[in-house]
């Protein structure tokens, strides 16, 4: 009696170790990779760039804080080779002070088969700008073009800064 009632519960102990193993354990998941990484005053992102319909190139991105610039190139698979730098100035192109503190973020996505774009924005300012590479004139290096840049915060006005009383919250504004 006693040797069956220790099987039963040695069975129904592996019954249930089986159900939580096969209920609560997830199955095993892909790793994934990102193509974004920053050290210091350097971000860099890569994404794949259409400088011909026929070869998948991968582009890559580099935004340099420090002097303020968007850099991108392509790498010519058939030679092994960086094909020249094709740079955007940001201060320039996003009215930024010289030597002001700004925060930038970018990523890159897919826009269509071969090509993506990257999305920069800007937290201090609170501009979000696209971009996009592709082969240069005539066909020779790259170059950068800026789709669209906008805004996606606007800056607070002096004297429109509403401040909570205190142990308070400010009101809803109904548009």
């Amino acid at each position: 009696m006693r040797t069956t009632l220790q099987a039963v519960i040695v069975a129904l102990a592996a019954a249930g170790g089986v159900v939580v193993a096969l209920f609560l354990l997830d199955r095993p998941r892909q790793a994934g990779a990102s193509s974004t990484d920053r050290y210091q005053d350097f971000i860099l992102t890569t994404g794949a760039v259409s400088v011909n319909p026929k070869i998948q190139t991968d582009g890559v991105w580099l935004l340099d804080y420090k002097s303020g610039k968007l850099l991108g190139t392509v790498i010519d698979r058939s030679q092994g080779k960086i094909v020249g730098w094709s740079e955007v100035d940001l201060t320039t192109e996003f009215g930024l002070a010289a030597k002001a503190d700004v925060h930038f973020m970018m990523t890159t996505g897919y826009v269509t088969q071969g090509q993506s774009a990257l999305y920069l924005a800007e937290t201090s300012t609170g501009q979000f700008g696209v971009y996009t590479m592709g082969p240069g004139v005539n066909g020779n290096g790259v170059v950068i073009r800026r789709h669209d840049i906008t805004k996606f915060r606007q800056a607070a006005q002096p004297g429109n800064l509403q401040v909570p009383p205190p142990g308070g919250n400010l009101p809803m504004i109904n548009p």
